[in-house]
């Protein structure tokens, strides 16, 4: 069996290593426990200083904590949240939101590309406002999408606006938010707060940490409390300065953004390789550091048994491939040369 290649996703990618020079800095020696230490206050107010806020900042575990525990604090148990068909609270976090809010209710919309918009927004709104019907209090979006799109400073403008006819809050999941700030060339601030958003989980692990999740209130009112949420859920990390170290190393080394340009050129040059191949039909714009193609599934077929990782949750031919900020040229150029092999070799969709 060869060795497995992996393209599936960027939480298969290693630490990168400035986040691992600041994580062995902060083993050299002892310090203070659940976030009081220094690593963890200089992290704080480095995140501050990227986003040139007095945000209140809050360190978790992983990505689905962070949106729950979020959301959670966004609204009430008989509150609602809008969000998109294919956001990831609603169809990879095995009902954490509901969970940790106490029963609030996900409404899903469509939109093209991944993308929620205002007018499903109001679509959802005009359904019903009757004290039978959860209330809807939150909309959350995805930045960059599941589909790895993502949303303009304009749109999150039209979104804010719809929000605030209707006096909702808005929530960014952010696991790939470094890419949409590479991919729009735009700085965090103006992804963020300044285009209306109030509460931002900030992923580190898709962008070269071994864990570890930032979750930013905006709007500090909405933070009350928060640090007992976090206790409570199993989130306060005893040794904080472990999550908290690496990310310093992001944030003063920037390679949070090095990273994440990286990742995205690599999608670029993997989306030009794919393009005009006989039997490839890219999905999405690649926009950010996924490429979504489809393919025959006997090519599928081949493409694991040369130990290729992939996911094809978009349709059973629709692939799912993610650079990450380790991905290689290299990597890549092999990945396409098996491709071309298999499509010359005749798999179609009919080939045994």
């Amino acid at each position: 069996m060869p060795a497995p290649r992996f393209i599936a996703s960027d939480n298969t990618s290693g630490i990168c290593p400035e986040a691992l020079d600041y994580l062995l800095q902060a083993n050299a020696c002892d310090d203070l426990a659940y976030g009081d230490d220094a690593w963890t206050q200089r992290a704080v107010e480095g995140l501050r200083q990227l986003f040139d806020c007095d945000c209140e900042v809050f360190f978790v575990f992983n990505g689905t904590a962070a949106n729950s525990l979020a959301l959670a604090a966004m609204g009430q148990s008989y509150h609602s949240v809008i969000c998109h068909e294919l956001a990831h609270i609603e169809t990879d976090e095995c009902g954490a939101p509901e969970f940790f809010s106490n029963g609030a209710k996900l409404l899903t919309a469509s939109g093209a590309n991944g993308k929620l918009t205002p007018e499903g927004i109001e679509r959802l709104m005009a359904r019903r406002d009757d004290i039978h019907f959860p209330r809807p209090k939150v909309v959350s979006v995805t930045q960059a999408t599941e589909v790895g799109t993502v949303y303009s400073r304009e749109e999150l403008l039209a979104l804010r606006s719809v929000a605030d006819k209707y006096e909702l809050r808005l929530h960014m999941d952010g696991a790939r938010f470094a890419n949409a700030c590479a991919a729009l060339d735009a700085s965090p601030a103006e992804l963020t707060w300044q285009a209306g958003v109030d509460v931002l989980c900030f992923s580190g692990t898709k962008n070269g940490l071994a864990m570890g999740e930032v979750v930013i209130f905006f709007n500090r009112e909405l933070a009350e409390d928060f640090g007992y949420r976090c206790k409570q859920a199993g989130q306060l990390a005893s040794k904080m300065r472990f999550i908290a170290a690496p990310w310093l190393g992001l944030l003063e080394t920037g390679a949070w953004r090095r990273n994440a340009e990286h990742a995205n050129a690599m999608a670029r040059y993997l989306a030009a390789g794919l393009d005009g191949l006989p039997g490839a039909e890219l999905l999405f714009p690649p926009q950010a550091n996924s490429v979504f193609v489809r393919f025959p599934p006997p090519l599928l077929a081949y493409l694991r048994e040369l130990g290729w990782t992939f996911y094809t949750f978009i349709g059973a031919s629709g692939v799912r491939f993610v650079c990450a900020w380790n991905t290689t040229p290299e990597l890549l150029d092999s990945l396409l040369a098996d491709i071309r092999l298999a499509l010359d070799a005749g798999l179609s969709e009919t080939s045994t």
